[in-house]
């Protein structure tokens, strides 16, 4: 009889699990001409601070009060910078709509021309006009996007209706005093294509086949139960057994690699025990 020799089972048994609300929102705008940065802005930030990185999301919310709205005799305006994620923002906005009869308003990265090649981050945010009458009014829309030096703004070209906006009678302007207020949630986007699971976690996963992600996963979690993997490496299995056309020992075979491999591991030769062809692989069972 042949049995795989993977070394011995503990009781302890400390190896884990590897489990290998937004608006539609209008295509970024270019910016092309210089920065405005607003005079009074109050700032709050979660002690992020310059080029500083982490794989935690940093959040931060940044409000932005704008004296004299009405008067405002520009079709853009930026806020003042702030930091999140070790990067500095801005708010964007249209007083007079980007071209539309709302209010336009993105989320920009404030130095996209000088962020190195390939920079990216992925953000969750929301931004809001808010309402100085009736709080429970404030219009806030979410979204996320993955910036980068080529899409380095996004957000709502038609955020709210301009004739809403600029009647006094419904909060959003009070003596003239308009509120922004942006929630910005950072994340460093990870290159999967370099990540390496065996290093940062101590676990490999399993490669798809075609459709075989609900077999994988049945698989994944099976190899955690210590027992049944007990007994999987205790299944009979013969000298002239190979993995191909034997069930128990392709099992044996794949746990083994799950346990000790360095990279993904391969299920072919379980699905070909099972006697699936390519077909068969991309079916969902």
């Amino acid at each position: 009889m042949t049995m795989m020799a993977p070394q011995p089972l503990d009781q302890q048994e400390d190896e884990e699990m590897l489990v290998p609300h937004s608006d539609l929102v209008e295509g970024p705008q270019p910016l092309v001409e210089s920065p405005q940065p607003m005079e009074v802005t109050q700032t709050k930030n979660a002690g992020a601070t310059e080029n500083q990185a982490s794989d935690e999301p940093q959040a931060s919310r940044f409000t932005w009060a704008i004296e004299n709205f009405s008067r405002l005799n520009v079709k853009k305006l930026y806020s003042e910078v702030f930091v999140v994620g070790g990067y500095k923002w801005r708010v964007l906005i249209f007083p007079k709509g980007n071209n539309v009869e709302h209010l336009s308003m993105y989320l920009d990265v404030a130095d996209s021309a000088t962020l190195p090649y390939g920079w990216t981050r992925y953000a969750q945010f929301s931004l809001a006009i808010v309402n100085q009458i009736h709080s429970k009014y404030t219009i806030k829309k979410d979204t996320q996007h993955q910036f980068s030096q080529r899409e380095s703004d996004w957000g709502f070209t038609s955020f709210m209706p301009l004739s809403e906006l600029y009647d006094p009678s419904k909060g959003y302007l009070v003596n003239d005093r308009c509120v922004v207020e942006a929630d910005v949630a950072v994340r460093k986007v990870i290159d999967y294509l370099t990540y390496d699971s065996k290093k940062e976690t101590g676990y490999v996963g399993l490669k798809n086949q075609g459709a075989t992600c609900y077999m994988n996963s049945l698989l994944q979690t099976l190899y955690h139960i210590p027992y049944f993997r007990k007994a999987v490496y205790h299944m009979p299995t013969t000298e002239n057994d190979i993995p191909s056309g034997s069930i128990p020992l392709a099992l044996q075979s794949l746990f083994y690699k799950l346990q000790y491999n360095d990279t993904s591991v391969a299920t072919k030769e379980l699905t070909k025990s099972f006697g699936w062809d390519t077909y068969d692989s991309f079916m969902q069972h």
